[in-house]
């Protein structure tokens, strides 16, 4: 077993950005994702499209053209595809890294396919394969989905929504305009204002004229094979439903990170523990890219504003090398 530079575990934006620093700086590196290339990305919506401009989602200097003023999931995997084979990145998808350990000041990596040994680590993880669970009953039946990606499936179906993000309303508006009948279930008193300006409005307006019901300040107690149950501040009620599309957010493996020694602040957020001029955190070597460094806070680091942690943490490792 050979000893690496580094490994990134992460085939995302912000890996394969980490992994064209490392390509730059000479380094012998290796990017690992249990999934494909980008899997955050292959899993949103099928027409979702990007609050950012395509020149904020660019890396490595490849261009990024879109036809569109804000690009769509299928132009971005085409972009990152080209990203990844311009720089001729080497990279292992659908293979699952199970353990990090140290020992010494070497880690070793224990994956589902294989073992390895590298001086230096980096987390570039997504968040967006441990949804939130309602932790209700029912949960577990088949029509709740904690993803969505097209509107087809619920032609002519009755679909609850549960979320005021960007996510929930997304789903509600496109299945209703594909013929379901929606309601949505939102904890808060409002759609989030975090909601993508041009979609806002179209949600608030649905919701007035009652092409959408929305039962505000709810929440979901019980779910049936056939029915919802909903507590709403005028008590509870009963709808009828076909299928429930739980859009409640997502997080980091926390778990899989303590397991490496990682340890976190005593905070809402349970933030993990890094040095912001590095990206290292309080495990020598170990550095973190992206959104797993806001924790719970899972909208405070995007593409276009984290891209620059590959070259901080690269900066940092190399100038380690030449001590």
């Amino acid at each position: 077993m050979e000893g690496r530079d580094l490994i990134i575990i992460g085939a995302g934006p912000i890996g394969l950005a980490c992994g064209i620093e490392a390509q730059k700086a000479g380094l012998d590196y290796l990017i690992i994702d249990k999934g494909c290339l980008v899997n955050s990305i292959y899993q949103y919506p099928h027409n979702m499209t990007f609050f950012s401009t395509s020149e904020r989602l660019e890396i490595g200097g490849v261009p990024f053209i879109s036809i569109n003023p804000k690009p769509t999931r299928t132009e971005a995997l085409e972009y990152y595809r080209r990203v990844c084979t311009t720089w001729n990145l080497k990279v292992k998808l659908y293979e699952k890294v199970e353990t990090v350990s140290k020992t010494g000041e070497v880690f070793m990596l224990s994956t589902t396919k294989d073992k390895y040994k590298t001086a230096s680590v980096i987390l570039a993880l997504g968040f967006y394969d441990l949804p939130f669970l309602l932790n209700v009953a029912g949960e577990d039946l088949p029509k709740v989905k904690h993803y969505y990606d097209e509107p087809h499936p619920y032609f002519g179906q009755r679909v609850a929504v549960i979320g005021a993000a960007n996510s929930a309303v997304d789903a509600a508006l496109e299945t209703w305009r594909k013929g379901a009948q929606v309601t949505m279930i939102i904890r808060e008193g409002e759609i989030r204002e975090s909601v993508k300006y041009w979609v806002k409005p179209d949600i608030e307006n649905r919701i007035k004229e009652g092409s959408i019901k929305a039962y505000f300040n709810s929440t979901v107690t019980c779910i049936t094979p056939h029915t919802i149950e909903i507590n709403t501040p005028h008590g509870n009620v009963i709808v009828e439903n076909d299928f429930v599309l739980a859009m409640t957010g997502y997080q980091p493996p926390f778990k899989f990170m303590s397991a490496m020694g990682i340890t976190f602040q005593k905070d809402e957020y349970h933030t993990p523990v890094y040095n912001e001029t590095t990206m290292e955190t309080n495990v020598k070597g170990l550095y973190l890219a992206g959104v797993v460094c806001g924790g719970l806070k899972t909208n405070k680091w995007f593409i276009e504003n984290s891209r620059v942690h590959a070259e901080i943490i690269l900066k940092h490792i190399t100038s380690l090398r030449k001590a």
